[in-house]
């Protein structure tokens, strides 16, 4: 499959799981006939324009959507870093008519190579007597997808942050093997805004790995949700490396630095969990897997079952990320979430407002 062609597939499934219509989305990579910078008819450039499109009719929120879109996978070129702004001013504009909304910005500075830069976050319901959750998306997820979620998961009882992988979206820190270090440091800076010894993570796709590792080190995670997690053997087996699709290797290849794909490789076995460092994880973790992954080897499922005490899955017979059951796939992990932190044994109003990514 060429670059092009890959890239429709990926934005499909991306698409569906911000909530755009299939048929719009169809539409608009018809228009698209080339990935080169500045030509109208390339793929950031078309979907910028709809978001522009967006913007005018005074749909923030959809605007975001395509301009996440037109950054995919990563903000590698000129055009692609104009849309990865753009969806950040867009939902600033958005969060300003948002009661509590708000941005937080974090040094980061601790002195590891690599680990240096800048979060950025949004959040909502901060208060020092809530329990923290903080939501973070895989590779290719901006925060932006996610922070439409804030009121709601406010009104939950949360005090609710959404933030980046290392390497995504304003998150400038370098993503490698320590970047699970990065979740202490923002629950650090938030203890004086949320009752961070009470802390969720709503952590999807890569994120998952980085809750895991985090968890085993930090009392203060008490829970863990994920969707589509590496764990141990996506990072180590080299019969599984071929069938990984070449978009999420170039976007790992940049995220980590790596000069070429040859020295990914080299770097990608540090990441994997170990089962001692898995059997650190004594608190509830609950995860959604995909019966036809093409990212996330169903070993990692079976690593899970034998080295943590309280885990649970939901599988789907889908692809990566599950993006044909996003209903199903946002009342279990509402369910689930609510259930462990406060016993509440039904869905809450307004789950179906979660959306999904890898």
């Amino acid at each position: 499959m060429d670059h092009l062609e890959e890239l429709k597939d990926f934005a499909r499934l991306h698409a569906r799981g911000q909530g755009m219509k299939a048929e719009h989305a169809t539409r608009v990579l018809a228009r698209i006939t080339n990935d080169t910078t500045g030509d109208p008819d390339s793929w950031a450039a078309v979907w910028t324009a709809e978001g522009r499109a967006a913007a005018d009719r005074g749909d923030l929120l959809d605007a975001c959507r395509h301009y996440a879109l037109a950054r995919f996978p990563y903000p590698g070129d000129a055009d692609r870093l104009s849309a990865q702004r753009l969806c950040v001013e867009t939902f600033d504009r958005w969060s300003r008519d948002q009661d509590g909304v708000e941005r937080l910005e974090f040094t980061h500075i601790d002195g590891t190579d690599g680990t240096d830069g800048t979060v950025a976050c949004w959040a909502a319901g901060l208060d020092r007597s809530r329990p923290l959750l903080v939501v973070m998306g895989g590779i290719v997820s901006v925060k932006e997808q996610w922070a439409p979620l804030l009121p709601l998961l406010s009104r939950l009882g949360f005090a609710a942050v959404v933030t980046e992988l290392p390497g995504v979206g304003e998150n400038t820190v370098t993503y490698g093997p320590d970047s699970w270090r990065t979740l202490g440091f923002l629950l650090d800076r938030l203890a004086d805004r949320a009752r961070v010894s009470d802390t969720s993570m709503l952590a999807l796709s890569f994120s998952g790995h980085l809750a895991l590792r985090a968890a085993a080190e930090d009392p203060r995670i008490r829970r863990v949700l994920t969707v589509g997690a590496p764990v141990s053997d996506f990072f180590t087996d080299e019969t599984w490396w071929p069938r990984v699709p070449g978009i999420t290797a170039d976007t790992l290849r940049r995220l980590t630095g790596a000069e070429d794909l040859a020295a990914l490789r080299l770097l990608l076995p540090r990441f994997a969990l170990t089962p001692e460092q898995l059997g650190q994880v004594r608190i509830p973790v609950r995860y959604v897997a995909s019966g036809r992954d093409e990212i996330i080897p169903a070993t990692e499922q079976a690593l899970l079952r034998r080295t943590l005490d309280d885990i649970r899955f939901r599988t789907f017979d889908d692809v990566h990320g599950s993006p044909a059951h996003l209903g199903a796939m946002r009342r279990w992990l509402f369910s689930q979430l609510l259930w462990l932190r406060f016993g509440w044994p039904v869905r809450a109003p307004g789950a179906r407002d979660f959306k999904s990514g890898a």
